[in-house]
């Protein structure tokens, strides 16, 4: 009789695209879901267990099995559908499925030690059963307004069907987005589901969970990004896999985090691109989150006051729902727009004449206004005029930005930081100037205009220790007059009743990009921006200011609305077959030549022409930013109208074991679905 033994298929956070298999020991349970150790080499590495099978003893694999050294957990970390998730996800992105597996566990987890008794206590314990659903009490909302309550109930019949369809709700910016998504999640709470909420940046956390914590008084609210250290994200993550947790809110790593009873994932701000990784694991958060939700067969809702031109794409083709807010609640009305030409004045750190006057007289009033610049330091450019010398930065093909408060030269590519010359390295010239202006150089300039103001900045300079942004956003919500000065951390959900005016500094970058992204980009940021203007019942004002006033797209924009201007940019699309009419993918190369980066890709690129595949490629070509970090980097575009087609071009040169001549001296990776181009 032939004996068995027990298999286990482990992944393991190195870049491989198989799983390892190790036999089972007597005395061991690996569970699916759980971390082993395991021998690897002459070392040994943790690693989940995604499978298990029995064998034959005498089944001839080639090989010999390696066993398991250890077993760490009783209980799987990820829950069975997070796991199949994030293989999927691997698979998707054509990412190294352990390395995928790793980085979406709490930085905890990924090591090779056992759960304390207080982790296991945490994780075991039983959820609750049904919640404290929100209190009548007028203080935990505000009243919808007719268009409100049209929308809400619209949504939950929709919701209430099999195998919902996503929801996107094109809302204007102050129309009330947030009080649908509470008045969703409230009965939803009662049955014991949990509600997964993603927002694209850690800026929007606090005051959103504020909001929550006020409306839902008696229900447990997590957050998880970033900004938190490892034992409070680590708490969160396994009070949300324990059920504990029945509201998680979170940036778009959270769509990962293991939530049992979900009933309903938000992803508030769905058009953002910070919801695309673009380091190591590239995936898209709001995409994650529609396809869980389709493998859980729950609802999906997607907010904006500005969609994506994909998820607009997907309303035509009748896979989405879609409804709209276009009113603001009570006397709130949206700002009226104002285009200024920037051509016949001479500019104060960007701002024209208008501009300042406007200012002003909105102070004046007793009122706040907000000057936006998405640069922050003081100038892009320090430079010699009398021999023409910039400082540019030695290890990226980029200048160095200064930053005045500090007296420092930094590159914001690399991070790489030098003290400010005090002559020009070229000529000894003592008088050295700057070019352009930063939010450092507006807040300075303004200050030394407006000395009776309170002059705020806000951007990551000046937030970037713990409290700093929540303790600038009080100040700003005192409704004290004030001049705001900020980057694209302010652009959205951010909520500013006293706020009546905002100037929008030097977006004309965009408007002469190559980047067939960057106009959509633009048009979603203007609106954005402009939305946080007016939003109580003083009416708001916006100047945007251009030296290419009679751009048609920017009339477009500000004649006929977003939804317009969304619409001339997907007929553009079509013509050419880019997303979402087609499917991309992004070769990255870097190396410490431009030459070693172009020949590899040039190599991948006749690959994937021997496939047989409908692809096109462009490129390999040097990228945008061409050196960073001492590395040069060159990509080559892959483009093509079958998802499917590209999908096995670069399945088949993943796999087909020919090793790639030059590779070991490249680092090169695949983005799909690419967003920045840079």
């Amino acid at each position: 009789m032939n004996q068995t033994r027990n298999i286990v298929h482990v992944a393991i956070p190195r870049p491989l695209h198989t799983l390892l298999s190790y036999t089972v020991e007597e005395g061991q349970q690996p569970v699916l879901g759980g971390r082993v150790t395991v021998p690897l080499g002459k070392q040994h590495s943790v690693g989940l267990v995604l499978g298990t099978e029995t064998q034959a003893d005498d089944t001839d694999n080639g090989f010999t099995l390696k066993p398991l050294l250890a077993v760490l957990d009783d209980i799987a970390l990820p829950d069975p559908h997070l796991l199949e998730l994030l293989q999927w996800a691997a698979n998707y992105y054509h990412y190294p499925v352990g390395e995928a597996i790793f980085a979406a566990l709490p930085v905890t987890l990924r090591k090779a030690k056992p759960l304390t008794s207080r982790m296991q206590k945490l994780l075991k314990s039983a959820p609750p059963v049904g919640a404290c659903p929100a209190s009548d009490s007028p203080k935990h909302g505000l009243s919808l307004t007719p268009e409100q309550q049209h929308c809400l109930t619209a949504i939950q019949q929709w919701n209430a069907k099999p195998s919902p369809r996503p929801v996107l709700l094109h809302g204007i910016t102050g129309s009330g987005k947030t009080e649908i998504y509470l008045r969703l999640i409230e009965p939803l709470l009662a049955t014991g589901k949990q509600a997964l909420v993603i927002v694209p940046e850690i800026g929007l956390t606090p005051q959103l969970q504020a909001r929550f914590t006020h409306f839902f008084a008696d229900t447990a609210i997590v957050c998880l990004h970033s900004g938190m250290n490892d034992g409070e994200r680590l708490k969160a993550w396994l009070q949300a896999r324990s059920g504990q947790a029945r509201i998680i809110i979170g940036t778009r790593s959270a769509i990962f985090t293991p939530a049992p009873q979900l009933g309903l994932i938000i992803i508030d701000e769905e058009h953002d691109a910070s919801l695309k990784q673009q380091e190591a694991f590239r995936y898209h958060g709001r995409d994650l989150a529609i396809k869980r939700a389709r493998m859980l067969d729950i609802p999906v809702l997607l907010g904006s006051a500005t969609p994506s031109l994909e998820s607009l794409y997907n309303v035509q083709a009748g896979r989405y729902h879609y409804h709209r807010l276009d009113q603001r609640p009570g006397s709130a009305r949206p700002p009226a727009l104002q285009l200024q030409d920037t051509r016949p004045f001479d500019l104060q750190a960007g701002l024209t004449p208008a501009s300042l006057q406007a200012i002003r007289q909105t102070l004046a009033r007793g009122e706040q206004a907000m000057v936006f610049l998405n640069r922050r330091g003081f100038a892009p450019a320090l430079y010699c005029p009398s021999c023409g010398w910039q400082a540019s930065c030695h290890h990226c093909s980029v200048n160095m930005t200064w930053h005045a408060r500090r007296n420092k030269l930094v590159c914001h590519h690399c991070g790489v930081e030098h003290p400010t010359p005090s002559h020009c390295p070229n000529c000894k010239n003592p008088q050295l100037t700057t070019q352009g202006q930063g939010t450092e150089r507006l807040e300075l300039v303004l200050q030394t205009l407006f000395t009776d103001a309170l002059v705020v900045r806000i951007d990551r300079d000046s937030t970037s220790r713990k409290g700093e942004l929540e303790e600038k956003l009080t100040t700003v919500r005192t409704n004290e007059p004030l001049i705001l000065v900020g980057t694209q951390m302010l652009a959205k959900g951010h909520d500013f009743p006293n706020l009546t005016l905002v100037v929008i500094v030097d977006i004309d970058q965009s408007l002469l990009s190559t980047d067939y992204r960057a106009m959509e980009r633009l048009g979603q940021l203007l609106v954005q921006v402009a939305g946080r203007a007016g939003r109580a019942e003083k009416p708001g004002h916006v100047i945007l200011q251009t030296s290419q006033p009679e751009h048609p797209l920017l009339h477009q924009l500000i004649g006929q609305g977003y939804t317009a201007f969304a619409r001339q940019l997907l007929e553009d699309r079509k013509r050419w077959d880019f997303p979402p009419y087609g499917y991309q993918a992004l070769l990255r190369a870097s190396a410490n030549s431009m030459e070693k980066a172009l020949q590899l890709l040039e190599h991948i690129s006749q690959r994937l022409a021997a496939t047989g595949q409908d692809i096109r490629r462009l490129g390999p070509v040097p990228a945008p930013l061409e050196k960073r970090a001492n590395r040069y980097r060159a990509q080559l575009l892959l483009g093509s109208k079958q998802r499917a087609a590209l999908h096995n071009a670069l399945h088949t040169l993943l796999t087909d074991g020919v090793k790639l001549p030059g590779a070991s001296a490249v680092h090169w990776s695949i983005d799909i679905d690419p967003l920045d181009f840079s």
